[in-house]
């Protein structure tokens, strides 16, 4: 029998239904998500939103994963919260938090976005109960983005609740189960767990610009960069990590001595933490 993690962080056997519907943005912690979903014995539908977001590298990539998953049922939503704006992530007049600025404090940065969480997974629930899954996967952690409202065992908790009081599934006890398995992970560990479960990680996006290449500057960067060269895969990192880590090792190594390979080199990279996650400065 497979077990999964649920939101507070105990395991809970899979039911008899073999659907699961999985949040996908395109980004690492949802590209783990499905693969995690798809392991515990899944038929995953994907669900995918295009939310008013800044650009659409994303939605991009969540069809590269869904098609190197070999996922055959892939939803995209077009619900525009960039109508009222509230975060740089879907309002063109804000700046985008880049070189840690907003990882240094403890706010909630910039990039969170107004009900995002709560609207997506009210849209999982009903897709949930059209097409009779007993889970959706979602790729919430508390750990890295510990700023978010949203990204809480507790949130998740309270909404678990009201997937039983708001629908006929629920009435009739067979509420589909948030499951997070990556709510308290660190991002190396998540890192690690996507390694093991085979994602391609190269054909994931988190960075927070829609450029050609990630900027490796922004916040989304900086946190999974750390945790790529910490895990040793600084291969998968972003050019610009790359090209700080090789003048770090050129800079700490004897004339004499050759540099190390990339993936030797995560100690001499300066890197920063923010309610316990690394980012690099």
């Amino acid at each position: 029998m497979t077990n999964k993690t649920t939101p507070t962080g105990k395991s809970a056997s899979k039911s008899t239904s073999k659907r699961a519907i999985v949040l996908l943005s395109g980004g690492l912690d949802s590209a783990t998500c499905a693969a995690q979903a798809i392991k515990d014995g899944y038929e995953v539908t994907a669900l995918s939103f295009n939310y008013g977001q800044r650009h659409d590298r994303e939605l991009m990539a969540a069809q590269d994963i869904v098609k190197a998953l070999q996922i055959s049922d892939h939803r995209v939503i077009k619900i525009n919260l960039a109508q009222w704006g509230g975060s740089s992530l879907t309002d063109a007049t804000m700046s985008i938090p880049t070189d840690g600025a907003e990882l240094e404090g403890s706010g909630i940065p910039s990039t969170y976005v107004p009900g995002r969480n709560t609207v997506f997974i009210a849209i999982a629930l009903s897709l949930a109960e059209a097409q009779n899954a007993s889970a959706i996967y979602l790729g919430i952690n508390a750990v890295d983005y510990s700023g978010y409202p949203d990204c809480r065992p507790e949130y998740l908790s309270a909404f678990q609740n009201l997937s039983t009081l708001s629908s006929k599934a629920g009435l009739e006890g067979r509420a589909p189960e948030l499951v997070a398995p990556l709510v308290l992970d660190s991002k190396a560990d998540i890192a690690r767990r996507a390694i093991k479960l085979g994602v391609p990680i190269e054909k994931t996006w988190s960075c927070y610009s829609g450029s050609e290449i990630p900027c490796g500057r922004c916040d989304a960067c900086r946190i999974r960069d750390a945790a790529l060269i910490r895990i040793g895969r600084a291969d998968l990192a972003t050019p610009t990590a790359q090209a700080r880590l090789s003048q770090a090792s050129i800079s700490h190594t004897p004339a004499s001595q050759p540099p190390n390979s990339l993936s030797t080199q995560n100690s001499r990279l300066k890197t920063s933490s923010r309610n316990g996650s690394e980012v690099i400065v």
